[in-house]
């Protein structure tokens, strides 16, 4: 069995000596959160999905929340101190991150962009987030990824 290829997520985790496990099913092209979920029996409720603002300065901002929700704009520019925030576009995101759609981790982007985790994710011991490609699935510590990213916990979907 060929050893897999680490993306920078996994490069970023192994440097700072976070333990993590990578669970990789068959993917080639972009499926939702919830399908990956169902590919490797993640539990929904501690899969969280990487989006990608860009604030009205200019800034860009990466907001990690489950799956099944949806991000609230005004809240999370509010968290980041922006007036207003809007989702990147989805042909933006490689050139912005350095990940395509569905394979975008909130660890190893092109820039640490300010991170913020919905708040949700500390109710678990482990929480699953993309592994920086398709097919790809990273479970760590909420804790370990905030620290690594210098990410901050908010609800940013209410």
């Amino acid at each position: 069995m060929a050893k897999e290829t680490k993306t920078n997520a996994m490069r970023i985790l192994d440097r700072n000596k976070i333990p993590y496990e990578v669970l990789t099913y068959q993917c080639d092209q972009f499926i939702d959160g919830l399908h990956t979920a169902q590919k490797t029996g993640a539990p929904v409720e501690q899969s969280f999905k990487t989006l990608v603002a860009q604030g009205k300065s200019g800034g860009f901002y990466v907001f990690v929340i489950p799956i099944a929700e949806e991000v609230n704009l005004k809240t999370a520019a509010k968290t980041v101190g922006e007036k207003s925030v809007e989702m990147i576009h989805v042909k933006d995101i490689t050139r912005i991150t350095g990940y395509v759609r569905g394979g975008c981790s909130p660890l190893g982007m092109k820039k640490q962009f300010p991170t913020v985790i919905h708040e949700s994710a500390r109710d678990y011991d482990q929480i699953y987030v993309s592994g920086g490609r398709l097919g790809s699935t990273i479970r760590l510590s909420s804790l370990e990824l905030a620290r690594v990213t210098g990410a901050v916990f908010a609800d940013i979907t209410a």
